[in-house]
C-alpha cells in the first residue's frame, strides 16, 4: 500500500509542507517581497528522503507562485537545482537569478 502524498500552503508560517500520510515530512519556507516569493530553505526529515517528495514539494511550491502570479527568487540552492532541471519553471526567475 502506498502512502497519500500531499503538499499544503501554510501563509501563516511562510512556507510549503508535504505531508505523507498525514504526517509533516519535510517544507519549503519562502519570504514575500515586491511581488516575488523568496526561496531561502527546503529541508525533508531524514526518514523520508531519498523518495522524491523535495522534487514534488518544490514543484507544487513553484506551481502555487505561478498561479499567484509570484516571480520566484531562489536562494535555497535545492529550489535553484530543481528549476535548472525543469525549464518550464524557468520563466518565473528573474535574469539576475537563473544561473
Amino acid at each position: 500500500m502506498s502512502a497519500a502524498v500531499e503538499v499544503v500552503a501554510d501563509p501563516a508560517a511562510s512556507r510549503y509542507e508535504i505531508l505523507v500520510d498525514g504526517v509533516v515530512a519535510g517544507f519549503a519556507q519562502y519570504r514575500m517581497r515586491d511581488g516575488a516569493m523568496i526561496f531561502t530553505h527546503t529541508e525533508v526529515r531524514g526518514e523520508y528522503e531519498g523518495r522524491g517528495l523535495g522534487g514534488h514539494l518544490v514543484g507544487a511550491a513553484l506551481d502555487g507562485a505561478r498561479t499567484a502570479g509570484l516571480r520566484v527568487v531562489p536562494l535555497c540552492s535545492f529550489v535553484a537545482w530543481y528549476i535548472q532541471r525543469n525549464p518550464e519553471y524557468r520563466d518565473l526567475v528573474d535574469d539576475d537569478y537563473r544561473n
